[in-house]
């Protein structure tokens, strides 16, 4: 009986050898290969442009830490908890990662592949860019449906993260479809809402990382990426200076009891 093989062109180990993306990692990759661009490698498995690695390590340090975020809170509370489980601590910030924290990434980077395959001929300068992101616009407008990665609850006049990230995909060269309608929304959305909202940060990442034909489907797990660096030095300024049991408490002793309410079938 034919014994089952299971094929993969990751990583695999013999006796006196490790082998990862067809390459010998002891001597081709330790020590040669950055991690921001080992980790396009082995999502695409091709390796990237310097440009490209540029342009997603750029989107993995805009997306890394945002201060005192619920999923930031939350791991230090899971770690006040079970300080033996720093695994369950990190795993509960990345588990926060949704709608409204880190997913934006995701739905907006979808949200601009669906206009776009939808617009057939695709424009070729500003104008006609600015007229698919009006349509587009005013279709989310009549639909009473929110555009992903417009709008910032901190950062109301201007994300400080879009423009710069904007600069270095154009310096690379890597300005794509994505981007070009992204950033036509943020012309032309104040002629349909009647106010000007900021491109926020995760939007734009989301747009170049599409631009860089990445899985549209694993766009929220490098947010995940980014993030895990930065929930470990919540962790590490944790250990520093606690604040954890100051939340907790700051909760706990200012609960205040009230009757509950009546259960209405």
């Amino acid at each position: 009986m034919n014994e089952p093989v299971y094929e993969t062109a990751l990583g695999a180990s013999s006796l006196d050898k490790i082998t990862l993306l067809g390459q010998d990692l002891a001597h081709d990759v330790m020590g040669k290969v950055g991690f921001g661009e080992l980790s396009f490698w082995l999502a695409t498995q091709r390796r990237p442009t310097p440009g490209e690695t540029r342009v997603f390590e750029a989107v993995l340090a805009a997306l890394a830490d945002h201060g005192f975020t619920p999923t930031a809170i939350v791991t230090r509370l899971t770690y006040l908890s079970a300080p033996d489980s720093i695994q369950g601590a990190l795993a509960a910030g990345l588990l926060g990662g949704g709608s409204r924290f880190l997913g934006v990434t995701e739905d907006c980077g979808r949200f601009l592949h669906e206009v776009l395959a939808s617009a057939g001929d695709l424009p070729t300068d500003d104008a006609g860019w600015d007229a698919l992101a009006l349509e587009t616009v005013r279709a989310k407008r009549k639909a009473r449906e929110f555009i992903p990665g417009l709008g910032h609850h901190v950062h109301k006049q201007g994300d400080p993260r879009t423009p710069r990230l904007l600069e270095i995909a154009a310096e690379e060269g890597l300005v794509g479809p994505h981007l070009a309608l992204f950033t036509a929304i943020g012309r032309v959305h104040p002629q349909v809402l009647g106010k000007t909202l900021p491109l926020n940060g995760a939007g734009v990442c989301g747009a170049a990382l599409a631009d860089l034909g990445l899985p549209l489907e694993l766009l929220r797990g490098f947010a995940l990426l980014a993030r895990t660096a930065g929930l470990i030095g919540q962790l590490a300024e944790e250990l520093r200076h606690p604040v954890g049991n100051d939340i907790f408490l700051a909760v706990d002793l200012n609960n205040r009891p009230v009757e509950p309410d009546p259960y209405t079938p």
